[in-house]
């Protein structure tokens, strides 16, 4: 998968991050440490770690993605990430 967003609440910039969605490569997220997770109520997975963000995008950066664009909504912060496929 080419794209990738994570986010995190904004008074919860030390972690945890949410790296994925249940469609994510298990690859990545291994590498991430990330756990999958289902919120009571859901009906979707997502994955989550327990690293700040600064640390998910540096490890993320080790694999060849690169930040295409970051905004906050509301009280989340948001980073979209791209990797070229080969």
């Amino acid at each position: 998968m080419p794209y990738m967003f994570i986010s995190t609440q904004i008074r919860l910039e030390t972690g945890p991050t949410n790296v994925g969605d249940e469609f994510s490569d298990p690859a990545v997220m291994s590498y991430l440490g990330a756990r999958k997770t289902t919120m009571l109520g859901n009906n979707f997975s997502e994955y989550h770690v327990d690293d700040p963000p600064r640390l998910v995008l540096d490890k993320l950066e080790k694999i060849g993605f690169r930040v295409l664009s970051m905004t906050g909504v509301g009280q989340t912060l948001v980073w979209c990430l791209h990797r070229e496929t080969e």
